[in-house]
C-alpha cells in the first residue's frame, strides 16, 4: 500500500546531497510506514507531520522540497 511512498522516501535517504537531519527524518517516516501495528490513518498523519517540518528546514535543497511535497500529496490522497 505504501510501497510507492517508501520508494520515494528511500530516494531522498540515499541522496548524499541532502542534509543528514533530513535524511534521518525520511528514514523515520519509512519506519513508521512499515509498522504493522498502527492504523493507516495514524501512520499517514504522523508521516505528513514529520515531512511538514522537513519542508520548513532552510537547508533543504529545492528539488528535495518538491519531492517531499509530492510525497505529502500522495499521502493526503490516501486519506480519503
Amino acid at each position: 500500500m505504501f510501497d510507492k511512498v517508501i520508494q520515494l522516501l528511500d530516494q531522498i535517504v540515499n541522496d548524499r546531497t541532502v542534509p543528514r537531519n533530513i535524511r534521518r527524518s525520511c528514514e523515520e517516516c519509512i519506519e513508521i510506514l512499515k509498522k504493522e501495528s498502527d492504523p493507516k490513518a495514524v501512520k499517514i498523519n504522523a508521516v505528513i507531520s514529520i515531512l511538514d517540518e522537513v519542508t520548513n528546514d532552510p537547508n533543504i535543497p529545492m528539488y528535495t522540497r518538491t519531492q517531499v511535497w509530492n510525497i505529502v500529496s500522495i499521502l493526503e490522497s490516501m486519506q480519503e
